[in-house]
């Protein structure tokens, strides 16, 4: 049986189960919770009331967040020639092309984002399998199949990160770190919610999000209204 620490028991007592809140009522509650001891991060949760074996009601997207993500992002250039050498001279973390993923190929994915020229697409398409399952293939729905490689790296130090929905309707995003001030949590949080309603199929009736709630590491959820 798993045991609930006395630090969570804490936390439940300053949570109303069955109340609905504001953005920011509840992200002021959540910085007052007790936390453990790192810098957890704090994280949005959608139900979306669509059905994803529909191709046309798949969901998804991407934001920018105002203040960033609050990590170090890791950024793998797939590409050649010019494209290489702006790559690197954007600190882009692993640049290459063949040889990158013959790298990958055997296991190597020490990176949280890729991007790849389309030119390098047909090959890369192979590792479909690999990349796939981990949200690392490159995709022109999302900027990262571009010939603007300093644009793309920027964009993804800047904050930029990507929203999907899962097969069960739900999705999962990081608005920032707990150490975040809530003024900036709450700027995340409200451009996340605001890209995710913007990207509602149009065969979609009714309520677009069914429920959304906001969490940090280790403590219960607040659920928000929508």
């Amino acid at each position: 049986m798993k045991t609930i620490s006395k630090r969570y028991k804490e936390s439940i007592k300053q949570v109303e189960q069955n109340k609905f809140y504001q953005l920011k009522e509840a992200i002021t509650i959540l910085k007052k919770l007790p936390q453990p001891k790192f810098d957890g991060s704090v994280d949005l949760h959608f139900n979306l009331s669509v059905d994803t074996k529909k191709s046309d009601q798949m969901v998804r997207g991407t934001v920018v967040l105002p203040h960033g993500t609050g990590k170090k992002v890791r950024i793998a250039v797939f590409c050649k020639g010019e494209h290489e050498r702006q790559a690197r001279d954007s600190k882009a973390d692993y640049v290459g092309g063949t040889e990158l993923m013959d790298k990958v190929a055997a296991g190597f994915l020490d990176f949280d984002c890729a991007i790849a020229t389309p030119e390098m697409m047909k090959d890369l398409s192979k590792l479909g399998k690999v990349l796939g399952p981990r949200g690392l293939m490159p995709s022109p729905k999302t900027g990262t199949v571009t010939n603007d490689i300093s644009k793309a790296i920027e964009d993804l130090r800047k904050g930029k990160v990507e929203f999907r929905v899962d097969k069960q309707g739900g999705m999962h995003l990081a608005v920032g770190k707990f150490s975040f001030s809530a003024d900036q949590l709450n700027d995340n949080a409200f451009k996340v919610i605001e890209a995710v309603n913007e990207s509602r199929p149009a065969s979609v009736k009714g309520k677009f999000v069914k429920s959304l709630s906001i969490t940090t590491s280790m403590n219960p959820g607040l659920r928000i209204v929508c």
